[in-house]
């Protein structure tokens, strides 16, 4: 199984990690978008996997425990030098091409821009200097304050509440229709889903273990992964999901270059 190394997959994996799931199978981590070549390339039968790969890839979902939210995600942090209306080059971290189409599809949406996009490590001065505006996400957009920024900051979960009235749906427990047949769909829901539970009916253990080993203010983390991130793909979620994936649909069939290209030289 692949799983997401950022902090907001932690309560989904936590029963798999120290509790009654533990050992069912095995477990390791990367980048959302990593995880969805691993699944590609046949090294991995099932993972949480960005929900525009699922779709890209023809991939089939678990249903029951995913990443979404409902308004502000704090995790997903769009930042610019310019207005946004204005913006011509936008710097991602490769970390999740999910997220930057959503930062394109909210920006032609809403603002009426068309950026070009290259992928950079996610260190905001070094992005800025380079591109009008920087995308960060997961861990590294934890880190920093909104508030303290001299540039304007989109949330892109909250952005993405204004503009459709929906959740946001990131990431689902997904792979090929075969391997979750294979595994049997009913189990590994019940497995997932008691992961899940067991991370929440321990938040204060995952809250400590996980402040220490990422350096992050426990109260930050609390917040985050009980106000900010939702864990349980409802009907709503669903709807959520369906809508991005038809604004993903619909830039595919008309962007002149593919969605999810990124220029890595320089």
């Amino acid at each position: 199984m692949a799983a997401v190394g950022y902090l907001n997959t932690v309560p989904l994996v936590w029963g798999m990690l120290h509790g009654p799931q533990q050992d069912l199978f095995d477990l390791h981590f990367d980048l959302p978008s990593l995880c969805a070549r691993e699944l590609a390339d046949g090294r991995a039968d099932l993972g949480i996997v960005p929900v525009a790969e699922v779709w890209r890839n023809g991939w089939d979902t678990v249903p029951g425990a995913c990443i979404a939210c409902r308004g502000e995600v704090r995790s997903i942090l769009l930042v610019s030098r310019k207005p946004w209306n204005r913006v011509e080059t936008l710097a991602a971290d490769r970390g999740s091409r999910s997220s930057v189409m959503l930062a394109r599809i909210l920006l032609g949406g809403r603002y009426g821009s068309n950026p070009r996009v290259v992928e950079r490590a996610p260190q905001l001065d070094a992005m800025l200097a380079e591109c009008d505006a920087a995308l960060l996400i997961g861990d590294a957009a934890l880190r920093l304050d909104p508030t303290l920024l001299p540039y304007p900051v989109l949330d892109l979960g909250a952005e993405w509440l204004s503009w459709t009235g929906l959740p946001m749906v990131f990431a689902t427990w997904s792979g090929p229709a075969a391997a979750i047949e294979r595994y049997g769909r009913d189990r590994l829901a019940e497995v997932f889903d008691g992961s899940l539970a067991y991370g929440l009916q321990h938040m204060p253990e995952l809250v400590a273990s996980e402040s220490a080993s990422r350096g992050f203010d426990p109260a930050l983390v609390e917040r985050y992964l009980t106000r900010n991130v939702v864990f349980t793909l409802g009907p709503d979620e669903l709807a959520g999901r369906d809508l991005y994936l038809r604004h993903l649909k619909e830039w595919e069939t008309s962007a002149a270059e593919p969605a999810v290209s990124m220029e890595t030289s320089r």
